[in-house]
């Protein structure tokens, strides 16, 4: 009979230790005990208190309320901190994961708020330079540009966001009606320039001569928008020489993009027509 009642009690020990470990019914008797208690103490003070019955009052049931949170905090603070680990530990992998697309969002934001360009402007990221087909959170879309021959290639370049924050973004758009166009001949040193320097620029001037009055007031309308003083309109030829010796004739022209290589070839073929007339002369009438 004494075993029987000692295995009872031992059972019954055990099993309020298991109780006890019990988070859940932990939490369950603070909560009853503390609540048991503050009804109790409020009963009292309803009963023997008579001054400031309210304020005594208030402050039980907030100090309960406090009581319940903080013995809840640590019940279950190994809990929390496993979860709260976990919580940190997913969101590290999910921002690892989906950095780029992050990044990507984060570029669509800044061009929306920016607005550096619009749709179909000309532009240049980075190293690829075309025209602004289209925007949306993932990409920028554009039609590729010849930037040396201001014509379309065909091809459709995909850019993420992403790169929009980390190049640099050029807006080329007034490139898109007028450009100014550089390009450089370069011949040996058996023919000074400066001889036929002044019919190079009479041939320049006069293919220009037809979009003057209009190169005019788009330079002085980018002028404007830019705040800043840019070539043009009129022609500039300028002489110089080579690492190696070569004579180079550098010209800028202010023109309709359309037109720029049209003049660039017309300009080239009346050089090249007086460099060798010239040449023929010296050949002829040595000195």
């Amino acid at each position: 009979m004494v075993e029987k009642s000692s295995s009872l009690a031992l059972t019954a020990s055990n099993l309020f230790q298991t109780l006890l470990t019990h988070n859940t019914v932990l939490t369950v008797l603070l909560i009853m005990l503390v609540m048991l208690s503050k009804f109790l103490i409020l009963k009292f003070i309803s009963k023997k208190s008579r001054k400031n019955k309210r304020l005594k009052i208030n402050i039980i049931n907030n100090a309960a309320t406090i009581i319940i949170l903080i013995g809840i905090f640590h019940i279950w603070s190994v809990e929390m901190q496993k979860f709260a680990i976990s919580i940190a530990a997913f969101v590290v992998a999910i921002v690892i994961a989906t950095r780029e697309f992050i990044q990507c969002f984060i570029g669509f934001l800044y061009i929306v708020s920016s607005r550096p360009f619009r749709i179909g402007d000309w532009i240049q990221v980075g190293d690829s330079y075309g025209e602004v087909h289209s925007i949306d959170w993932a990409k920028l879309t554009l039609l590729e540009v010849n930037i040396d021959a201001y014509e379309y290639t065909g091809k459709t370049l995909y850019l993420p966001n992403s790169k929009l924050i980390t190049s640099s973004i050029k807006n080329l758009n007034f490139l898109k009606r007028y450009s100014m166009h550089h390009f450089t001949i370069t011949r040996d040193e058996s023919v000074n320039p400066f001889l036929f320097l002044d019919q190079l620029y009479e041939k320049a001037q006069g293919y220009c001569e037809d979009f003057r009055d209009v190169a005019i007031r788009y330079n002085q309308l980018i002028e404007n928008r830019l705040d800043v003083h840019i070539a043009g309109p009129d022609p500039h030829i300028q002489v110089a020489t080579s690492d190696i010796g070569d004579t180079q004739i550098l010209f800028t022209i202010f023109c309709p993009t359309e037109r720029a290589m049209e003049i660039e070839q017309s300009l080239t073929s009346d050089f090249m027509e007086m460099w060798f007339k010239e040449k023929m002369r010296q050949k002829n009438n040595p000195e």
